[in-house]
């Protein structure tokens, strides 16, 4: 399956909103246990859109929204302003069938030409499909922390990756680029 790629736009945000559900009653990449409401996904679409951080979907062959990813901030003190966390949610259907990874690296190349240094993946659930995905991104893993979640019956383990973007850490970042005039905080 070759997925079509494009920003996400708030009438998205139905599909999207239960692509999450899903996400959140059967899975453990999130560590949500009750589905927000479409409100609150816009809400936090528009933060993150309004943030100026990227939202894509991705689209079958019919066109229908099959699975989303963004970057939001990894933390909000000012010294992570030039690292970002990713997150990526499919639907069934598009699961192992390359749309997680086509997300995924159109979230890097966007997020690198915005400026960010770091992309941190929290893996909820250290799911292995999600590592392996990440891993042949380029990401490796820095961390795991065990028992950090209990849902559905059972302790969960979160695994944290990380990958340079650009420049990495190789550079100093220039005053007044893009993460450094995106922070807010």
């Amino acid at each position: 399956m070759t997925a079509t790629l494009r920003d996400a736009v708030a009438a998205d945000l139905p599909v999207i909103t239960g692509i999450y559900r899903e996400s959140v009653l059967n899975g453990v990449a999130s560590y949500e246990e009750t589905p927000p409401t479409e409100a609150e996904m816009a809400l936090r679409f528009s933060t993150i859109t309004g943030s100026g951080y990227p939202y894509v979907v991705a689209l079958d062959e019919a066109g229908a929204v099959i699975g989303y990813a963004y970057a939001s901030a990894f933390r909000n003190r000012s010294a992570y302003r030039f690292v970002v966390e990713d997150s990526i949610y499919l639907s069934p259907a598009a699961r192992g069938k390359g749309t997680g990874k086509a997300l995924l690296s159109e979230l890097i190349g966007r997020c690198t030409a915005l400026g960010f240094r770091q992309m941190i993946a929290v893996i909820g659930g250290a799911h292995p499909l999600s590592i392996a995905l990440h891993r042949a991104l380029g990401f490796e893993q820095q961390g795991l922390i065990k028992a950090t979640g209990f849902k559905h019956g059972r302790w969960l383990d979160t695994v944290f990756m990380q990958r340079p973007l650009g420049e990495g850490t190789t550079t100093t970042p220039a005053a007044g680029v893009y993460p450094d005039t995106l922070y807010r905080g």
